[in-house]
């Protein structure tokens, strides 16, 4: 593949980012000659005495190039003569192709190294476009209008010739270190780890990259080209991944860990990196993910959907757990199902990984057991960037594992930032054994390091094997909700938060994680003075806990109920936190907490008035369950709510499917009310929607509901 990459940078040449320059066109002819020797002058200076790592003779050539023009120039302005106007056009072409030869010297001298040598080919294009351009100049200049003598005259011819002869120079040497860099990766891509002696002449001697600083500088420049890379530019991100990967394993393995020293706060000055987590994600940049790619049983972001015999499609292990539980029906229709088959929808599935691709949400979808099956899953790195990951990682667990502290923190920092991308990165990080030793740092009196190993820990998270791993390792969740208790910094408590999120995810883990000692207070205390990203990770991992449902006695003794009713006042997490209300009070225990609590119908209320359309459903659905489980007190409490009439008969005609099932299956309950006509006299649609659309669910009902004959409302 390495070989193939070789070739194919040959086939097109692109620009290095040039900047638009315009030439002047309101100087005069005096002002013009005067700036443009001003320009050459500057050029001749700043480059004359650079000593180039790459594109030696092209780079030295162009700079001779423009001496001459100086020496043209220079003459211009001191005859002090008038120029002929064919003379003027010239020279504002001349002014644009001195700004691009400044722009191209500034490329080759400031460039990382190793981008240079992968360019090597199309840098030496734009020379050559260079030389063309400047043999096309002389060709036209009115030399005869110019008083020059007679050796500045000779020198410009002498340039003229060259500049025709001019062929397209590639430096060999160059290219024989690009190719030796393309064996390199041709080697981690057969499965061989390179010979550490050969990198350390490559990248040592060669390319005088000689300590860990400069190391890490290539290492972000290229990752820099794969973010900004267009889709017509030669190497393929496939082929820079492998790159960076290889770049990265030499510079731990020749300029070690204690080189680099990590500063306190040095976390906090680097870019912010992306979580790992998808609703973590949502929760940074408040996107709202489309209803259809939900499922309608856990609300969360569907990773493996699949179609029932209904033709509706859910979260694989939500639907499973319906079916376990013995139900027969659609939960989201009520209809009967003819079979248990589960079909995956990979129509979805695309759709869904499109949608994250646009709006940078990492999504890791289910492997895929079938090796027939299509693979929707975005572009898989190559088995160079693999292998050379791999090889880094062993690097890095063996530093955690016998490193000194400062190497212990680089270690972490770094498994931080391979486990961030790719479910391969994450699955052999945790195969090498990474987990029990960053499990120990997790108690570092080092904030760095605390940070570095709960943010590594969360990463390793969301590939689902993992959770297992983290699981199983003795003391792991007790550490991390430790670090959610006690952590040194902000973002250390909020990504053991998100950390214990992801491991929800799995059933069986949550009343685990619900029973350890301080995590339900310690989440509740997060989503009441947290920052908003940590109250967004406290209340997604409340919500999956609730949904066990021998997590109810404990949430309320450990406070969240309380939390989560005093969240419904805050629109980053309000969402959630009714969600996870609905979930509590379907028991009666529940209910009785929540119906405690003053503000909780209130809150209930001000989000069926001002909520997002999931959030409207989450709230009728709580007050619903409410008033089924929470005992005639409560009941009155919600069916007096002041506006709750109005509310319910707007969702009734404008909500969502399931807020408007939910929504007829309330106004049934409120008809059952001895005072139901004095409250609820305005609601006539709304019945005859709820005779239509929610008689599957709650049958018993339907012959207390009056469906006016004069309003017409469609069945959904």
């Amino acid at each position: 593949m390495a070989s193939a990459a070789i070739c194919s940078t040959l086939r097109r040449r692109r620009s290095p980012s040039l900047e638009a320059f315009l030439a002047p066109v309101d100087l005069s002819d005096v002002a013009l000659v005067q700036t443009l020797a001003s320009v050459a002058s500057d050029l001749v200076s700043s480059f004359s005495g650079i000593s180039w790592w790459f594109q030696r003779k092209n780079s030295r050539s162009l700079v001779r190039k423009l001496e001459v023009f100086l020496v043209l120039l220079e003459c211009m302005r001191d005859s002090g003569s008038t120029l002929p106007r064919n003379s003027a056009l010239c020279l504002k072409e001349l002014y644009l192709l001195l700004y691009r030869s400044k722009i191209l010297l500034d490329y080759c001298a400031q460039s990382s190294k190793l981008w240079l040598l992968l360019q090597n080919h199309s840098i030496s294009g734009h020379f050559h476009d260079l030389n063309q351009e400047i043999s096309t100049l002389l060709d036209v200049f009115p030399m005869k209008d110019v008083e020059l003598g007679e050796d500045g005259r000779e020198q410009i011819q002498l340039l003229q010739r060259q500049a025709r002869r001019a062929k397209l120079f590639i430096d060999k040497d160059d290219d024989a270190l690009r190719i030796m860099f393309f064996t390199f990766l041709d080697e981690f891509e057969n499965g061989r780890i390179p010979d550490s002696a050969e990198l350390r002449l490559f990248f040592v001697d060669r390319l005088g990259i000689r300590d860990a600083k400069s190391c890490r500088d290539e290492i972000e420049y290229l990752e820099e080209q794969i973010v900004n890379h267009e889709g017509d530019v030669e190497p393929t991100v496939s082929v820079l991944n492998g790159f960076a990967a290889l770049t990265r394993y030499c510079r731990f393995l020749l300029f070690g860990f204690e080189e680099d020293e990590v500063e306190p706060g040095a976390i906090g000055n680097q870019k912010k990196m992306r979580k790992g987590l998808i609703s973590q994600e949502i929760a940074e940049t408040f996107i709202t993910i489309p209803s259809d790619f939900c499922c309608p049983i856990s609300l969360d972001l569907m990773r493996d959907p699949v179609i029932i015999s209904t033709g509706q499609s859910y979260e694989r292990s939500s639907i499973s757990r319906w079916m376990e539980e013995g139900h027969c029906t659609c939960p989201k229709t009520g209809q009967m199902l003819i079979h248990n088959r589960l079909v995956p929808n990979r129509a979805l599935r695309n759709l869904i990984t499109q949608w994250c691709t646009a709006h940078g949400i990492p999504y890791d979808p289910p492997e895929c057991t079938d090796p027939s099956a299509e693979n929707f899953s975005a572009a898989s790195p190559s088995k160079a960037a693999l292998e050379a990951n791999r090889a880094t990682a062993q690097l890095l667990i063996q530093q955690l594992e016998n490193g000194s502290q400062v190497a212990k923190t680089v270690a972490a920092r770094e498994i931080r930032l391979l486990a961030k991308t790719g479910r391969e990165n994450r699955a052999f990080i945790a195969e090498a054994g990474a987990i029990p030793y960053l499990r120990k740092i997790l108690s570092s009196p080092n904030h760095v390091a605390q940070e570095n190993s709960v943010t590594a820990m969360l990463n390793l998270s969301i590939y689902e094997k993992n959770k297992c791993r983290i699981m199983e390792e003795e003391g792991c969740l007790e550490s991390i909700v430790n670090v959610l208790r006690f952590g040194h910094t902000t973002e250390a408590r909020e990504n053991s938060a998100a950390t214990l999120f992801s491991l929800s995810a799995v059933h069986d883990y949550k009343k685990r994680i619900a029973d350890e000692e301080g995590a339900v207070e310690a989440l509740a205390r997060l989503l009441g003075l947290g920052t908003s990203r940590g109250k967004k990770d406290a209340v997604t991992a409340l919500f999956n806990l609730s949904t066990h449902t021998d997590n109810c006695a404990r949430m309320i003794e450990a406070g969240a109920v309380k939390a989560l009713v005093n969240a419904l006042g805050n629109e980053v997490v309000s969402e959630e936190a009714a969600g996870a209300l609905a979930l509590i009070v379907r028991q009666p225990v529940g209910a009785e907490a929540v119906g405690k609590e003053e503000m909780a119908v209130p809150g209930l209320i001000g989000m069926m008035r001002c909520g997002t359309p999931r959030g409207k459903e989450n709230a009728v659905a709580a007050l619903l369950e409410l008033c089924r489980s929470g005992g005639a007190a409560t009941t009155e409490k919600v069916v007096k709510a002041p506006a709750l009439a109005g509310l319910l008969q707007s969702l009734l005609f404008t909500g969502t499917k399931r807020a408007r099932r939910k929504a007829a299956s309330l106004a049934r309950v409120f008809q059952r009310r001895e005072n139901a006509a004095m409250h609820f006299g305005g609601l006539g649609a709304g019945y005859a929607y709820a005779s239509n659309s929610a008689a599957s669910r709650d049958s018993g009902f339907a012959s207390d509901v009056s469906v006016p004959m004069s309003i017409s409302v469609p069945v959904l």
